[in-house]
Protein backbone atom coordinates (compact mmCIF):
# COMPACT_ATOMS: atom_id res chain seq x y z
CA UNK A 1 0.00 0.00 0.00
CA UNK A 2 2.79 1.95 0.60
CA UNK A 3 4.22 1.79 -2.77
CA UNK A 4 1.26 2.75 -4.55
CA UNK A 5 0.72 6.09 -2.01
CA UNK A 6 4.52 6.58 -3.37
CA UNK A 7 3.60 6.16 -7.16
CA UNK A 8 0.67 8.45 -6.50
CA UNK A 9 2.50 11.22 -4.75
CA UNK A 10 5.06 10.81 -6.75
CA UNK A 11 3.42 11.41 -10.29
CA UNK A 12 1.30 14.05 -9.05
CA UNK A 13 4.53 15.89 -8.33
CA UNK A 14 6.07 15.27 -11.65
CA UNK A 15 2.43 16.03 -13.19
CA UNK A 16 2.53 19.57 -11.56
CA UNK A 17 6.25 20.11 -12.39
CA UNK A 18 5.44 19.56 -16.09
CA UNK A 19 2.20 20.90 -16.23
CA UNK A 20 3.38 24.45 -14.79
CA UNK A 21 -0.19 25.13 -13.83
CA UNK A 22 -1.67 23.65 -10.44
CA UNK A 23 -4.41 26.63 -9.65
CA UNK A 24 -7.73 26.24 -9.93
CA UNK A 25 -8.40 28.75 -12.98
CA UNK A 26 -7.51 25.93 -14.94
CA UNK A 27 -9.88 23.29 -13.87
CA UNK A 28 -9.51 20.97 -16.45
CA UNK A 29 -5.96 20.85 -16.77
CA UNK A 30 -6.20 20.27 -12.96
CA UNK A 31 -9.22 17.31 -13.79
CA UNK A 32 -7.05 15.60 -16.45
CA UNK A 33 -4.08 15.86 -14.08
CA UNK A 34 -5.80 14.12 -11.55
CA UNK A 35 -7.75 11.69 -13.74
CA UNK A 36 -4.41 10.30 -15.20
CA UNK A 37 -2.68 9.94 -12.01
CA UNK A 38 -5.42 7.97 -10.64
CA UNK A 39 -5.63 5.52 -13.94
CA UNK A 40 -1.87 5.05 -13.75
CA UNK A 41 -2.16 4.37 -9.92
CA UNK A 42 -4.98 2.10 -11.24
CA UNK A 43 -2.92 0.44 -14.00
CA UNK A 44 -0.04 0.14 -11.46
CA UNK A 45 -2.20 -2.02 -9.19
CA UNK A 46 -3.66 -4.25 -11.85
CA UNK A 47 0.19 -5.07 -12.94
CA UNK A 48 1.06 -5.42 -9.78
CA UNK A 49 -1.07 -8.29 -8.81
CA UNK A 50 -0.79 -10.02 -11.97
CA UNK A 51 2.80 -10.95 -12.06
CA UNK A 52 3.17 -10.82 -8.35
CA UNK A 53 6.72 -8.80 -8.32
CA UNK A 54 5.43 -5.35 -7.03
CA UNK A 55 9.05 -2.42 -7.23
CA UNK A 56 8.57 -0.19 -4.53
CA UNK A 57 9.78 3.33 -5.45
CA UNK A 58 12.05 4.97 -3.44
CA UNK A 59 12.67 8.80 -3.98
CA UNK A 60 16.13 8.89 -1.57
CA UNK A 61 19.08 11.04 -1.83
CA UNK A 62 20.94 8.56 -3.87
CA UNK A 63 18.37 8.29 -6.62
CA UNK A 64 18.32 11.84 -6.87
CA UNK A 65 22.26 12.26 -7.08
CA UNK A 66 22.11 10.04 -9.90
CA UNK A 67 19.10 12.21 -11.65
CA UNK A 68 20.99 15.23 -11.14
CA UNK A 69 24.54 13.19 -12.42
CA UNK A 70 22.65 11.93 -15.47
CA UNK A 71 21.22 15.33 -16.45
CA UNK A 72 25.18 16.61 -16.47
CA UNK A 73 26.18 13.59 -18.45
CA UNK A 74 23.13 14.22 -20.81
CA UNK A 75 24.36 18.25 -21.50
CA UNK A 76 27.87 17.05 -22.02
CA UNK A 77 26.81 14.48 -24.52
CA UNK A 78 24.38 17.16 -26.27
CA UNK A 79 27.43 19.69 -26.44
CA UNK A 80 29.44 16.81 -28.06
CA UNK A 81 27.11 15.91 -30.66
CA UNK A 82 26.23 19.27 -31.63
CA UNK A 83 30.03 19.99 -32.64
CA UNK A 84 29.87 17.11 -34.58
CA UNK A 85 26.70 17.75 -36.21
CA UNK A 86 27.63 21.63 -37.01
CA UNK A 87 31.70 20.66 -38.23
CA UNK A 88 32.16 20.99 -42.20
CA UNK A 89 33.59 17.47 -42.20
CA UNK A 90 31.50 15.91 -39.38
CA UNK A 91 33.88 13.36 -38.17
CA UNK A 92 31.84 10.32 -37.26
CA UNK A 93 32.61 6.62 -36.93
CA UNK A 94 29.66 4.70 -35.80
CA UNK A 95 30.20 1.82 -33.75
CA UNK A 96 28.48 -1.23 -32.11
CA UNK A 97 29.91 -1.75 -28.69
CA UNK A 98 29.06 -4.64 -26.15
CA UNK A 99 29.20 -2.75 -22.50
CA UNK A 100 28.43 -4.96 -19.29
CA UNK A 101 25.84 -4.54 -16.74
CA UNK A 102 26.34 -5.10 -13.52
CA UNK A 103 22.57 -5.19 -12.13
CA UNK A 104 21.14 -8.30 -10.47
CA UNK A 105 17.48 -7.20 -11.54
CA UNK A 106 15.51 -6.42 -14.34
CA UNK A 107 14.67 -2.72 -13.39
CA UNK A 108 18.25 -2.23 -12.80
CA UNK A 109 18.98 -3.36 -16.41
CA UNK A 110 16.59 -1.30 -18.01
CA UNK A 111 17.47 1.63 -16.25
CA UNK A 112 20.72 1.23 -17.10
CA UNK A 113 19.90 0.80 -21.26
CA UNK A 114 17.33 3.68 -20.83
CA UNK A 115 20.61 5.48 -19.43
CA UNK A 116 22.44 5.12 -21.97
CA UNK A 117 19.78 5.65 -24.54
CA UNK A 118 19.06 9.29 -23.11
CA UNK A 119 22.34 9.93 -23.77
CA UNK A 120 22.40 11.62 -26.72
CA UNK A 121 25.26 10.20 -29.21
CA UNK A 122 24.50 6.25 -28.09
CA UNK A 123 21.30 4.38 -27.80
CA UNK A 124 20.57 0.72 -26.13
CA UNK A 125 19.95 -1.81 -29.21
CA UNK A 126 19.84 -5.25 -27.64
CA UNK A 127 19.96 -6.98 -24.18
CA UNK A 128 21.65 -9.99 -23.94
CA UNK A 129 22.20 -11.79 -20.17
CA UNK A 130 24.31 -9.19 -18.41
CA UNK A 131 25.56 -7.43 -21.99
CA UNK A 132 23.79 -4.22 -23.76
CA UNK A 133 24.33 -3.58 -27.86
CA UNK A 134 25.08 -0.03 -27.83
CA UNK A 135 25.62 1.87 -31.52
CA UNK A 136 27.60 5.36 -30.48
CA UNK A 137 28.23 7.49 -33.14
CA UNK A 138 31.98 7.96 -32.62
CA UNK A 139 34.66 6.17 -31.47
CA UNK A 140 34.90 8.48 -28.31
CA UNK A 141 31.59 8.05 -27.10
CA UNK A 142 32.03 4.24 -27.48
CA UNK A 143 34.97 4.46 -25.06
CA UNK A 144 33.47 6.82 -22.97
CA UNK A 145 30.62 4.57 -22.38
CA UNK A 146 32.92 1.60 -21.87
CA UNK A 147 35.21 3.62 -19.27
CA UNK A 148 32.38 5.56 -17.49
CA UNK A 149 30.88 4.79 -14.24
CA UNK A 150 27.11 4.86 -14.90
CA UNK A 151 26.90 1.32 -14.72
CA UNK A 152 27.80 1.20 -10.99
CA UNK A 153 26.01 4.49 -10.43
CA UNK A 154 22.70 2.21 -11.74
CA UNK A 155 24.08 -0.57 -9.60
CA UNK A 156 24.40 1.67 -6.42
CA UNK A 157 20.20 3.19 -6.70
CA UNK A 158 18.94 -0.23 -8.20
CA UNK A 159 15.63 -1.17 -6.85
CA UNK A 160 15.75 -3.97 -5.08
CA UNK A 161 12.03 -6.52 -5.11
CA UNK A 162 11.43 -7.38 -1.27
Amino acid sequence: MRHILGLGASLAAFWMLLSGSISLDHTLVLWLGIASVVVTVLLAIRMDRLDGFPVSIRLGPKLVQYWLWLAKEIGKANMDVAKIVLSPNMQISPRLVRVKASQKTDVGIATFANSITLTPGTVSVDIDDDEILVHAITDDMARGLIESDMDARVSAVELKYR
